[in-house]
């Protein structure tokens, strides 16, 4: 497939990070009904690492591996209920919340780092046993910056839709990444929170997924997060390219690829023509497996929940 045409089908994967400005609509003004997504699983523990929020669910010292399970940008734990559900009996499971999404004190001014370190401190503090890192976008880029710092202390990685660098950006010099990521951290974090929830309104719509009552019910949730942290981490985000390191990382790593017809047909990109671009920006990991869910949009864990949770449960029999 044209690498020219790639950059311009995966755009839509770009916006992940940094939340188009295009999208309006009056509903996001409408009263908030009792969001049914919003209550979540009372954990075990609680504890902070660095300003990461940590929740433990399961008891430590089960047979399982220990999973760390990462949100993605403006999330929070709500995104891995389904997934706390299926795993908490087996395994000490630890949902994280990063510094300035739903509702924490807002990040510092280097996010992706600092959060890098906190992941790292937390293994070695919990004395986990090859962890398996589960993250959502933000979260499996995350992921994947941790296993190739400490190879030797990750048991695997799950990226749900996330990349060693932003889709579109990778032949991208680094002087225009960074221009680009200033313009990102101005177009996200300056604005009025009514603004930014009308943002996260329009991009669950189009981007999220694919229900538009669950998307408006989740758009509330992650409106909560801070407009200027959430542009901050998505410039930070922006400088970030991993793909140098790949080849470090000894774990075996799944990424699971959404795809949605509705949204890719028109460019005639099918299934396989997004795995094998996924592949491509993979290039070097050691051990990758990548399986598609469809159909799906950006937010898997809420369009195709069994299939997510059946993936991860594939991937962990195997290592």
């Amino acid at each position: 497939m044209n690498i020219f045409r790639n950059k311009v089908l995966f755009a839509a994967i770009a916006v992940t990070l940094c939340m188009s400005a295009g999208h309006h609509s009056r509903a996001a003004d409408a009263a908030p009904e009792t969001n049914r997504f919003a209550a979540t699983i009372a954990p075990a523990e609680r504890f902070e690492v660095n300003g990461v929020l940590v929740e433990r669910h399961g008891k430590e010292g089960k047979s399982g591996r220990p999973l760390i399970l990462i949100p993605g940008l403006a999330s929070g734990s709500w995104v891995w209920q389904d997934t706390i559900r299926a795993f908490s009996p087996d395994h000490a499971v630890y949902v994280l919340t990063l510094p300035g999404f739903d509702g924490r004190p807002p990040a510092g001014p280097a996010p992706f780092a600092a959060a890098r370190t906190a992941v790292e401190e937390l293994i070695a503090s919990r004395r986990l046993d090859k962890p398996v890192i589960v993250g959502h976008s933000l979260g499996g880029i995350l992921a994947l910056a941790i296993a190739e710092d400490k190879p030797a202390l990750v048991g695997g990685i799950v990226s749900i839709d996330g990349l060693p660098v932003m889709p579109g950006t990778e032949d991208m010099p680094p002087p225009a990444r960074a221009q680009f990521a200033e313009r990102m951290r101005a177009q996200v974090g300056n604005q009025p929170a009514d603004r930014f929830a009308q943002q996260q309104q329009g991009y669950m719509r189009t981007i999220g997924v694919m229900d538009m009552s669950k998307a408006d019910a989740l758009a509330q949730l992650t409106a909560r997060s801070d407009p200027a942290s959430v542009g901050t981490w998505a410039a930070d985000v922006v400088t970030v390219d991993l793909r140098p390191g790949l080849k470090s990382i000894q774990a075996p790593v799944l990424a699971i690829v959404p795809y949605l017809d509705l949204d890719s047909s028109q460019q005639g990109l099918t299934p396989a023509a997004k795995a094998d671009y996924y592949r491509a920006l993979m290039e070097g990991t050691p051990k990758l497996q990548v399986v598609t869910v469809a159909p799906s949009r950006h937010f898997a864990m809420f369009d195709q929940p069994q299939a997510v949770i059946a993936a991860i449960r594939t991937f962990l029999g195997t290592l």
